[in-house]
């Protein structure tokens, strides 16, 4: 199983709802992953938006956090500049603020893996 693995929004989103392109994909891969599953507050804002539709979608999110399946691992203190720097760099892709914190996340775990279904990510 793998571990240190750092999750985006598409499948933490797809994870939940099940009618998504990749929910079978994103299912397949969690369950090779050691849990937890790392990722930071600006991608559980934008899965929490993205899941306002879906049915039990919201309370679902926040079961993973509690369970501790999905935890935190990323704080914006004192990361705000190498942050701003990455959406400088490359503002021609286009990257997100959740993008950047996600990059800036792999460059601080050891050996993270990206789970993302963004190809944006295939050009960094």
């Amino acid at each position: 199983m793998r571990g240190n693995v750092i999750l985006d929004t598409g499948p933490l989103v797809a994870i939940i709802h099940g009618d998504d392109q990749y929910h079978a994909w994103s299912t397949e891969q969690v369950a090779e992953i050691a849990p937890p599953l790392l990722t930071c507050e600006a991608v559980l804002s934008e899965a929490y938006f993205l899941l306002k539709g879906v049915p039990n979608g919201r309370p679902s999110l926040i079961s993973l956090i509690l369970s501790g399946m999905v935890q935190l691992r990323f704080s914006l203190t004192g990361e705000i500049e190498p942050v701003t720097k990455l959406l400088h760099r490359y503002d021609n892709v286009p990257m997100s603020f959740a993008d950047a914190c996600l990059v800036r996340m792999s460059e601080q775990i050891s050996g993270a893996t990206l789970l993302t279904t963004d190809s944006d990510f295939y050009d960094l």
